[in-house]
């Protein structure tokens, strides 16, 4: 097995432990992120009816950064899913780093949402 795929795998085993232990409420609903080498995809879900609260990226046409696989574009995402969230009324979520690991842009984008008063 070549180096990427086993990357892959070791991630999708985390991944599947961190969901069994972590669920988004009503009360509570799930942050839930993915980065792919050039963008960074959060969304906030509440797992009980199914449904997507609030989400925001770098792909998204409101955030203007120049380089979008940065610490820097993570913390602009994280500030404005945390305003979307607040907008809709959630202050306080569950955090699912979905198998990566919590360094890097992933905890820049969770310092920046803290920062912006989502309580997680």
């Amino acid at each position: 097995m070549n180096k990427q795929v086993n990357k892959q795998v070791r991630r999708a085993r985390r991944r599947v432990g961190l969901r069994k232990r972590i669920s988004g409420t009503t009360q509570q609903p799930r942050l839930s992120i993915y980065k792919s080498l050039n963008h960074m995809y959060a969304q906030i879900i509440d797992d009980l009816s199914g449904r997507t609260l609030a989400a925001a990226s770098t792909t998204d046409k409101s955030l203007k950064t120049e380089k979008t696989g940065n610490s820097k574009a993570a913390e602009a995402v994280g500030t404005l899913l945390a305003e979307r969230a607040k907008s809709k009324g959630v202050s306080a979520v569950v955090f699912d780093r979905s198998g990566f690991r919590f360094h890097g842009r992933v905890k820049a984008l969770a310092d920046a949402a803290r920062k912006a008063g989502l309580k997680f």
